[in-house]
């Protein structure tokens, strides 16, 4: 069994991997979401570990985009508490550094660190730990990573400062991607669904109001665009619930009263 991530060892997502798997369970390095997502389908990986929002920068739509046009079953949460790291090759100093590479989203997490230090340019990268990896292969001097602890040790990198994510409460949270609809699982607590509306007033609110009567608790909306139908949208949504028979009678309702109704996977809660 080998599990897709996004990016090298030392990733955050190598790090969700080994924690809701196990730490012995090989990985298969991808270094974009589309690459992970193939790797997926095709069957050279059993699972995927894909990031899906964060609680500074906010959600990650393209994700969204992928789990729904590859009908990706979603069969776990994790949440992950995130410190990132600015590191670089051992002797160096901040006043050293001339630029900082990173994943966009690391970048956006830390901007407000590197407003003290004008003089040092981001720059976009694949990947943290891939960065961390490069720097150390190339020797490259006057290069910092923004990286894991994990990513420090296994590429021997120094940490020229700790935690400097602008919130220090940073967490991420991912799915646990598969290809096959699992049998139905009564335990579950937790569902993502989709679905579109009638593109005229208060069917929005309808769709809410079943939800509400059939005891759900919406824990997170998200609107995306249909591309192949301008100006309409299809909302991502995230529901808990006490009782699996409420749930289920809210799919009969919602499947008949909404557009396009798909459920994208039902699991246990992890945030509570």
């Amino acid at each position: 069994m080998k599990i897709a991530i996004q990016g090298v060892k030392g990733s955050f997502h190598h790090k969700v991997a080994q924690t809701f798997f196990d730490a012995t369970t090989p990985v298969l390095e991808c270094m974009s979401f589309p690459v992970l997502v193939d790797q997926l389908v095709s069957g050279n990986a059993s699972a995927a570990v894909m990031a899906i929002e964060n609680s500074i920068a906010g959600a990650i739509l393209p994700n969204y985009a992928l789990i729904d046009k590859h009908k990706l079953t979603i069969e776990g949460e994790f949440y992950l508490d995130v410190q990132h790291n600015l590191m670089a090759l051992s002797g160096q100093t901040i006043e050293d550094i001339k630029e900082v590479w990173s994943h966009p989203m690391a970048l956006i997490q830390c901007r407000s660190f590197f407003e003290k230090y004008p003089s040092i340019k981001l720059v976009e990268a694949t990947d943290t730990a891939a960065v961390a990896h490069q720097i150390q292969k190339e020797q490259l001097k006057g290069i910092a990573a923004i990286a894991s602890e994990t990513a420090s040790q296994i590429y021997e990198l120094d940490i020229i400062a700790p935690q400097i994510q602008t919130i220090k409460h940073n967490e991420t949270r991912f799915f646990i991607l598969n290809t096959e609809e699992k049998q139905i699982n009564t335990d579950c607590n937790k569902a993502s669904i989709c679905f579109r509306t009638d593109h005229k007033r208060g069917s929005l609110a309808t769709i809410l109001n079943i939800m509400s009567d059939c005891k759900l608790n919406l824990t997170k909306i998200q609107s995306m665009p249909v591309i192949e139908m301008p100006w309409q949208y299809a909302f991502f949504v995230d529901i808990t619930f006490d009782a699996y028979s409420d749930y289920e009678k809210a799919k009969k309702v919602l499947s008949i009263m909404s557009k396009d109704f798909k459920v994208l996977g039902e699991y246990k809660n992890q945030k509570r």
